[in-house]
């Protein structure tokens, strides 16, 4: 996974960039305090990171991949930068006051290590927010049509809600939120279901550079026949048709809060 990052992380910040929106809601699940430190986990070349910082807020960032740090470094060198995986986290146990992690746990090579290493290192009543896609949300992508291979590929590495939802309470973390994300037609974060409402998007080789299932996943073929089929449908009109048969209301997206219960706390 390092390797396969340290390839996208040459180019990456020409078509990622931390969007508002998403910016505003992670803070709002995360509740932060100015006075407190926070984590960014799987921080990649820390465009929220660095969005939150500029808010007076104080955070640290981890990631696998060096060149993806590197590019952060350059970013904003007063943000405390630092080789690591969610498996493995070299901090103290209850050293930050709230973590995120943002289109990172299908990354993660053990789902149960990683959420125990974010429970340890959180201080109790902190927040834990993680923003990630279910492959029951995936499988509403229109880019299955266009794409299947890809996608098929891509969904099999997203671990399901039920998933997630057990490996967060299996390490102690409560669920104190689900709430659906739908790409909104501004969206400057050109991650992969980036182009819903815009398909021209994924003509754009720098945009497909930044997503991993088309610069990691994809078969280059695939792409090519994919792109053409979408082209066509384009200039034909029969993309709205196609678009419109993926429609649904189950989200594109998801953010999950959970929160380290205070160690005194009595349930009845």
């Amino acid at each position: 996974m390092d390797a396969k990052y340290n390839k996208i992380g040459i180019a990456y910040n020409v078509t990622r960039k931390a969007d508002p929106y998403i910016a505003e809601q992670l803070l709002k699940y995360l509740r932060p305090k100015s006075e407190g430190i926070y984590l960014d986990i799987g921080c990649g070349t820390g465009n929220y990171t660095n969005e939150f910082q500029k808010r007076g807020l104080q955070f640290i960032g981890i990631d696998p991949s060096t060149e993806m740090l590197e590019k952060a470094r350059q970013k904003n060198k007063n943000i405390d930068w630092r080789i690591g995986t969610a498996e493995s986290i070299e901090l103290l146990d209850n050293t930050v006051d709230g973590i995120v992690g943002s289109l990172t746990i299908h990354h993660w090579t053990d789902l149960d290590k990683g959420f125990s290493e974010l429970y340890r290192v959180v201080k109790p009543n902190g927040n834990i927010v993680i923003f990630t896609s279910t492959p029951k949300q995936m499988k509403g992508y229109w880019l299955n049509h266009y794409f299947p291979k890809m996608m098929a590929d891509s969904i099999a590495q997203m671990p399901s809600l039920l998933h997630i939802k057990n490996a967060m309470r299996n390490c102690g973390i409560e669920i104190s939120g689900i709430d659906n994300y739908f790409i909104q037609p501004d969206l400057q974060d050109k991650f992969l279901y980036c182009g819903k409402h815009k398909p021209e998007l994924y003509f754009d080789q720098r945009i497909r550079n930044g997503i991993s299932s088309f610069s990691a996943l994809a078969n280059r073929t695939e792409v090519q026949q994919g792109l053409s089929k979408l082209k066509t449908d384009m200039d034909s009109g029969e993309i709205k048709v196609i678009i419109d048969s993926y429609s649904n209301d189950l989200g594109d997206y998801v953010y999950i809060v959970g929160k380290k219960p205070t160690a005194n706390k009595v349930y009845t």
